[in-house]
């Protein structure tokens, strides 16, 4: 069996670049609105920083200046996804192209607009990871029912890199012959804040 050399090397790539077209008008971004003062793209990027992760690298596309205004200061990588209206795809083929991903074991792919989702619980799924030695895809879930973040080993990069459109990892997990283990981080799993209203719930403000 191939031996991985070190399968605590989980690159995270933060997609923060969509439409969030259900979000508001077309200008709006709910990762823009604000988390106890602070933008919801930061919140999540933080909360990537402070785990076990190796690297974090953020997609942004839709109003990048202000997103990246909103990340100044954080120990990131900011990676610019010029095709971002085709959809999610792209993004993760962003992802793929920067040294911290490329030198990567594990790709954990999170999604911005979650703002549920701990380091505790990034943190849960990289240790899953690294003890299935860097084999295996790991799923975040809640109740039986799969969610995000997830994470990617090296074996499945190449198909990554030829996504089409608006997919994400659900589909090369579907079609993989590689091991899925599942972990139970709670409903932050599935608890994403796409509209104003679910956002609002979740204490967000919009300014």
């Amino acid at each position: 069996m191939e031996r991985i050399a070190d399968p605590s090397k989980v690159a995270v790539v933060l997609l923060a670049a969509g439409l969030a077209s259900r979000f508001g008008t077309d200008t709006d971004s709910n990762l823009l609105a604000l988390f106890d003062g602070i933008p919801l793209v930061r919140r999540s990027a933080v909360r990537a920083c402070e785990s076990m992760a190796h690297s974090v690298t953020v997609i942004v596309g839709f109003r990048a200046p202000e997103l990246i205004s909103a990340l100044s200061g954080l120990p990131i990588s900011i990676s610019h996804n010029p095709d971002f209206v085709s959809g999610m795809s792209s993004s993760l083929i962003t992802g793929m192209t920067t040294p911290q991903t490329q030198s990567a074991q594990g790709i954990l792919v999170m999604l911005a607009d979650m703002p549920s989702v701990s380091t505790a619980g990034i943190d849960l799924l990289i240790e899953a990871f690294v003890a299935q030695g860097g084999r295996s895809i790991i799923v975040a879930t809640y109740g039986n029912v799969r969610g995000n973040p997830v994470i990617l080993p090296r074996s499945l990069f190449g198909e990554v890199t030829r996504l089409k459109g608006d997919l994400g990892a659900r589909n090369i997990i579907r079609a993989s012959n590689v091991p899925v283990l599942e972990v139970d981080i709670g409903p932050s799993a599935l608890h994403d804040v796409d509209t104003v209203e679910a956002l609002v719930a979740a204490g967000g403000f919009v300014s």
